[in-house]
């Protein structure tokens, strides 16, 4: 695991929000998943930060209480790890259960260095948590057991999106659940939320690197919820896509002071390596919008391409991953094609120049797969046949899939095979009240 933050904290300026949920974008039908059942630098702390016209109040905002060094004239940079959806079926859960307890690490082991390598790691918990007393329940309304989180957290995530399908599976009291337990284990999330008041903020990420403050601020969206309604008592629960909306968010949180904003979309045909029209139509109007630094896609349970769009930051582009397929399901050959044993981990590297804005500098992916028959275990393609005994996949198999991944990737990113190295102390996690 990375170290901790610090220990005594202050107050920071959070950015200003907007509220309410207009009514989401067209977009196709949903499909159930199937699965068999076998820009500026942040004033350092002490400072006082001086608000922008129009903005309201700051609210309290946790940073260490030390002074940082004085910022240096060398580049800061660091690197963003996001990954495909985790989508525990009742056999992932039941591979996690042993001995009496629920652990999920052994099926995670195979990223350790990836997640513990990179600065900030954001996944996509696509299932709410099981509500406290309730059982946990897998396809085709999921509740996830508390263990996952927990372990998420172990292994080095420091956030993970929750805006999906299944995000109401379990009802609002699922999605006050799962916020809860990812509070609880000091996590960040992004889509969801337990009062229109969290709605209306975003999940903030702060990474001292080269004594000056990076801040990494995050939304998530989803086309819609499985034909299961919004809340009642919750209208705001779920952010759906609406891409003016999020648009708007984003520019808000550019002039309260965010360096860098990370979009992840769920959306997208299920089982399809191309993207669809609608996914095509939100990413190029958030690369047209020059506002978003980087878009994560999920949805589709197989990988797809990632492309440099135009547009983006100062008209460099924008990277968007459109689908990042499956981290961690059951999803497999028998139920729905062997693309959906695999996925992508995306690693994007921020580099800030001494007094310049903070960009995206470099895209790229690596490949991996869940042995299922090893009970779930996930690992990167190309590192799987330096440890073979942890693993039934024979080197033909990996092979393929490997090559399957690679076609579906394209050819715009690099494909990565060692992992990142931390640049720094692991990023302060900005609770949304």
């Amino acid at each position: 695991m990375r170290n901790g933050a610090g220990t005594s904290l202050s107050l920071f300026v959070v950015l200003a929000w907007l509220v309410g949920v207009p009514a989401p974008d067209p977009a196709p039908a949903p499909t159930p998943e199937l699965a068999s059942s076998a820009v500026t630098p942040s004033p350092p702390a002490g400072s006082a930060p001086t608000p922008r016209p129009g903005t309201p109040p700051p609210l309290p905002r946790e940073i260490p209480e030390e002074t940082p060094p004085a910022p240096t004239a060398m580049p800061a940079t660091f690197t963003i790890l996001a990954g495909g959806d985790v989508l525990p079926h009742g056999p992932v859960n039941a591979s996690a259960a042993r001995g009496g307890r629920v652990d999920y690490s052994p099926l995670l082991a195979g990223i350790d260095a990836w997640v513990g390598g990179a600065d900030l790691a954001l996944c996509h918990l696509e299932v709410p948590v099981a509500p406290p007393g309730s059982a946990a329940t897998g396809y085709p309304l999921f509740g996830a057991p508390a263990e996952l989180v927990a372990d998420l957290r172990e292994q080095g995530w420091d956030g993970c999106s929750t805006a999906s399908n299944h995000s109401v599976d379990r009802g609002f009291r699922g999605v006050v659940s799962t916020l809860d337990a990812l509070d609880a284990a000091g996590m960040g999330h992004a889509g969801t939320a337990r009062t229109a008041e969290e709605q209306s903020l975003p999940q903030l990420y702060d990474l001292h690197r080269s004594g000056r403050w990076i801040t990494v601020a995050h939304l998530a969206v989803t086309y819609g919820l499985n034909g299961l309604p919004m809340p009642a008592e919750a209208p705001w629960a779920v952010d759906l896509i609406d891409v003016d909306r999020v648009v708007a968010q984003t520019a808000a949180a550019r002039a309260a002071g965010a360096d860098v904003v990370v979009v992840s979309v769920h959306d997208g045909a299920e089982y399809t390596q191309e993207p669809t029209a609608h996914q095509r139509d939100v990413a190029v109007r958030l690369a047209a919008s020059g506002q978003v630094d980087l878009v994560l896609g999920h949805h589709a349970h197989v990988p797809q391409p990632v492309e440099l769009l135009p547009g983006g930051r100062d008209g460099l582009g924008l990277w968007v991953a459109y689908g990042l397929g499956n981290l961690l399901s059951n999803q497999n050959p028998g139920c729905c094609g062997l693309r959906s044993t695999s996925g992508l981990l995306l690693t994007a590297t921020v580099t800030q120049e001494p007094h310049g804005p903070a960009r995206v500098t470099g895209v790229g992916w690596t490949a991996t797969t869940v042995d299922l028959a090893a009970g779930h275990r996930l690992r990167t393609i190309a590192g799987a046949p330096a440890d073979p005994a942890a693993g039934r996949l024979s080197e033909a198999q990996l092979h393929e899939r490997q090559e399957l991944v690679r076609t579906a990737a394209g050819p715009q990113a690099l494909e990565l095979v060692a992992p990142p190295t931390p640049t720094g102390e692991a990023p302060l996690v900005v609770r949304r009240p």
